[in-house]
């Protein structure tokens, strides 16, 4: 089973999440395409931190069931 690590997307996400790094490693290509578009004005930084602290604030069942 190819299991993704919470605290890798959560620090993904925190600093790459303009670039949409989290929703590829995830596994949620289009979602990282859609931040790809968007991260000219800034919106997928914004919405990449608050995913990064959910991430690293959740227990590992619930980011698993993201997935």
């Amino acid at each position: 089973m190819n299991e993704k690590s919470r605290v890798a997307a959560g620090i993904f996400a925190i600093l790459l999440g303009d670039l949409g790094v989290h929703k590829f490693y995830m596994g949620k290509i289009g979602m990282g395409i859609l931040y790809l578009l968007f991260c000219w004005t800034g919106i997928p930084a914004f919405v990449g931190l608050i995913e990064g602290v959910i991430y690293l604030t959740e227990s590992d069942e619930k980011f698993a069931s993201r997935l």
